[in-house]
């Protein structure tokens, strides 16, 4: 069975300048603009906003 391209896999960069990533997946028919999410970033030892890279 076959991967949907309706949810597909994207980088979540850090805000902080640590070059840190999350990877996840996100429906593009609900949510088809940019994701931002505020999660922690190890390096930092902070929470910070991860914003969508393409």
């Amino acid at each position: 069975m076959a991967k949907s391209e309706l949810r597909p896999l994207v980088k979540l960069r850090s805000t902080g300048g640590t070059g840190f990533t999350y990877v996840t997946r996100k429906n593009r028919r609900n949510n088809p603009e940019r994701m931002v999410l505020r999660k922690y970033d190890p390096v930092l030892r902070r929470y910070v906003d991860f914003r969508e890279e393409r």
